[in-house]
């Protein structure tokens, strides 16, 4: 077992570029020195400081992070001049471990070899510890004194994560350890990406972490049809059009690699080369940069380039070789199967748009049940708001799903079958009126009632009818009483909405009454 120990401060140009979060940059090193079963760490002795040191005073707020053999914890706090003493004498202690042999590599982040970290830095030259890390002018430091260092970085480009990933590069191979990084959390961890990079390939994922720029689009569209707007607004709905490939190759990205800001800037450049292939070029070449971003970083990485090096390398070629391709491969093939997809779902609407409402509105409740809902009502509806701004599976959302969904919890609000039943629908209605979302708020009562699931998939195929009646395009996600001015119709919207609430509020008002009778 190699045990290392983390040495530094939040640093002068590190300060803005994760050291002013410093549980979250102590976290990231722990993390991968604890992805392989052969390193722990032996201590921490890290300087934190509420503002850059290019300018801090000693009278600057600092704290002193350390090790409890868990996770990193604030051991003391006070002035930056207060901090450094006790930095000084805890520095005691750190050589004190590399004396009795307890060190085997340092991690170094901003460290000071002639201050708070010179005892230990001393220790790890005279015992020939290796070591690795960021921090230009330090690291320099520390070699011009005899330490052994295998890998240095400045901090420029890099973040938290990719530090890390860097220095256990190094001492892992210097060692010969098995290494596989650990990017984006793990796999217990919901925030985090998994291991296996084609696992974080999730269309619902992408699309639902864009919802808000289609949302803002649809708000455009809103804003260039109030009355009295200059026409120049209608320039802002083109803005957001031309820039949802962006968006949503940024986010692929980021998602797939867990490599957070390169992996971005991989996606924002492969997504500015990918505008003309709409919706699905977009989606392509974020999944090609966040696969790409992951590889060639660990690439570079594994040929010893520096931390700093590593992360331009991934940004940029990443972004570049998949937007590169995006534009000259992608985007004609992407445009044209939008366009298809567009084509059949508008042929459909426009051979009969009462029986494409119907068909949409009876289906959409099952495929929600059934988790078919994100992986096909939203894609399509995103596809048809990326072109048009709304969307007429958008209005069968809000209309034969949401609607609904609210009618059944205000009958259940007024008119409960159990006082309990009142509890579970409150919250669903007004998150649905609010919100424009939360359909599942009913599956409590539809679920566990036959007739009432036959009487919902009627209402909503009632209020599909409406909609395709006259032919209305709107979304959902919004407050409902916006979801008629967002519409291309918005009084049929209207009619649409009320069908789908009067209709359910009215079944599940007789079935409540049938049941009580029943137990009366």
């Amino acid at each position: 077992m190699k045990r290392i120990l983390i040495l530094g401060s939040s640093g002068g140009n590190l300060y803005n570029l994760g050291g002013k979060d410093p549980k979250s940059l102590l976290e990231a090193v722990v993390r991968q020195v604890q992805s392989t079963t052969e390193t722990e760490i032996a201590a921490i002795q890290f300087v934190a400081v509420d503002a850059s040191l290019d300018f801090a005073k000693p009278t600057t707020a600092a704290h002193l992070w350390s090790w409890n053999g868990q996770e990193p914890v604030i051991i003391a706090e006070g002035t930056l001049k207060e901090i450094d003493k006790v930095a000084q004498e805890h520095d005691q202690k750190m050589a004190d471990l590399i004396d009795s042999n307890q060190v085997d590599g340092l991690i170094l982040m901003s460290a000071d070899p002639a201050g708070t970290n010179k005892k230990a830095i001393t220790a790890a030259i005279k015992h020939h510890i290796i070591a690795a890390g960021t921090g230009g002018t330090s690291m320099s430091n520390a070699q011009k004194i005899g330490l052994n260092v295998v890998a240095v970085s400045g901090t420029t480009g890099t973040t938290n994560e990719t530090r890390a990933v860097s220095a256990m590069f190094a001492l892992t191979k210097k060692w010969q350890i098995k290494y596989s990084p650990l990017i984006g959390g793990t796999d217990k961890d919901n925030n985090g990406a998994s291991q296996n990079i084609w696992q974080n390939i999730s269309l619902r994922g992408i699309l639902m972490a864009c919802l808000p720029a289609f949302i803002t689009m649809a708000i455009t569209l809103l804003i260039s049809k109030i009355p009295g707007i200059p026409k120049s607004t209608n320039a802002l709905f083109d803005i957001m059009l031309n820039g949802l490939p962006v968006i949503i190759s940024a986010v692929a990205a980021k998602q797939i690699s867990g490599l957070n800001d390169i992996a971005i800037c991989a996606g924002v450049i492969a997504g500015l080369f990918s505008t003309k292939g709409g919706l699905i070029g977009g989606i392509i070449c974020g999944i090609m940069a966040g696969i790409l971003v992951s590889v060639i970083f660990k690439k570079c990485l594994q040929w010893h380039f520096p931390g700093t090096t590593a992360n331009i390398c991934a940004g940029s070629f990443a972004g570049l070789i998949s937007g590169l391709t995006g534009y000259y491969l992608i985007a004609h093939l992407s445009a044209k199967l939008g366009d298809f997809l567009q084509f059949i779902l508008n042929t459909a609407i426009a051979i009969n748009p009462i029986l494409a409402g119907a068909v949409a509105g009876f289906i959409i409740f099952p495929a929600i049940l059934t988790g078919c809902y994100h992986a096909i009502f939203l894609p399509l509806i995103m596809l048809q708001m990326s072109k048009y701004g709304n969307s007429f599976l958008g209005a069968i959302d809000m209309c034969s799903l949401i609607m609904v969904a609210t009618g059944i919890n205000l009958a259940n609000v007024l008119y409960p079958q159990k006082p309990s039943d009142r509890a579970l629908a409150v919250p669903g209605l007004f998150i649905n009126l609010l919100f424009g979302t939360y359909a599942e708020s009913v599956y409590p009562f539809i679920l566990s009632n036959k007739l009432e699931m036959i009487g919902t998939l009627i209402c909503s195929t009632l209020a599909g009818c409406v909609v395709g009646l006259f032919n209305v395009s709107g979304t959902a996600y919004v407050p409902s009483f916006l979801g008629p001015a967002m519409s291309n119709n918005w009084l049929g919207f209207l009619l649409a909405m009320l069908t789908g609430i009067v209709s359910a509020f009215i079944m599940v008002l007789l079935i409540n009454k049938l049941e009580k009778g029943k137990l009366s």
